[in-house]
């Protein structure tokens, strides 16, 4: 058993990656803003891709990299009405929804917390109706710092307060996973198939799942 589940009281759940299936954002990210960038200044694809590659990279970790307002404006493209436009690649991943029917009969306190921008927040949970199994829902945006700053755990420790011994982090991004265990969250797990269409990721530092079947023994 991966978990104690005796040992945990609050259970801190990202969303994209780890809850939703993360070929919506990469497709999102690495093929339709292209498509349209390039259509937007009349050159291939593969021209934008290229363009669009270090803009991209240089905010990656910040508030920026979530941003939709701040994409918008450096862009020149309405980035919430193109999510839109595919939200019907949305998915929730596998054996979710049945991990957060247990969680939700259980004692535990479950917190999504997250790092999209509120309107991809709202789109997202508009489309999977996974909004009643939380307790609460953060964004980092409220806080103005990322999952990936220590002070995104400070704000949120005061905003809701639990016992870091006693609660379980699951995430895929492992920067966000050294930012929690940096913090002291005790229990931490990451997620080796964040995206259904990309292969099963090796992951060293933090023991990992494929899905949340492997989670609910004891549950």
């Amino acid at each position: 058993m991966m978990i104690d589940w005796e040992k945990i009281d609050t259970v801190l759940l990202d969303m994209d990656g780890t809850l939703l299936d993360l070929n919506f954002d990469n497709h999102f990210w690495n093929e339709f803003v292209p498509l349209k960038y390039a259509d937007q200044h009349n050159i291939n694809i593969e021209n934008a891709k290229i363009q669009l590659r270090p803009q991209f990279k240089s905010m990656e970790g910040k508030l920026e990299w979530y941003c939709l307002d701040y994409w918008s404006e450096a862009l020149n493209l309405n980035i919430a009405e193109l999510k839109r436009e595919i939200s019907g690649l949305i998915t929730v991943l596998p054996h979710v929804v049945e991990f957060l029917e247990k969680l939700q009969k259980s004692h535990h306190k479950v917190l999504l917390v997250t790092n999209a921008h509120p309107e991809s927040l709202g789109l997202k949970m508009e489309k999977t109706c996974l909004q009643p199994f939380f307790d609460d829902i953060i964004c980092s945006h409220d806080f103005g710092f990322p999952k990936e700053h220590q002070q995104f755990w400070h704000q949120l420790l005061k905003h809701q307060t639990f016992n870091k011994d006693n609660a379980l982090l699951v995430d895929d991004s492992l920067a966000v996973l050294n930012s929690a265990q940096e913090f002291g969250i005790k229990h931490l797990i990451s997620v080796s198939k964040p995206d259904s269409r990309q292969p099963i990721r090796s992951i060293l530092n933090y023991p990992a799942i494929e899905d949340f079947r492997e989670l609910m023994a004891g549950l």
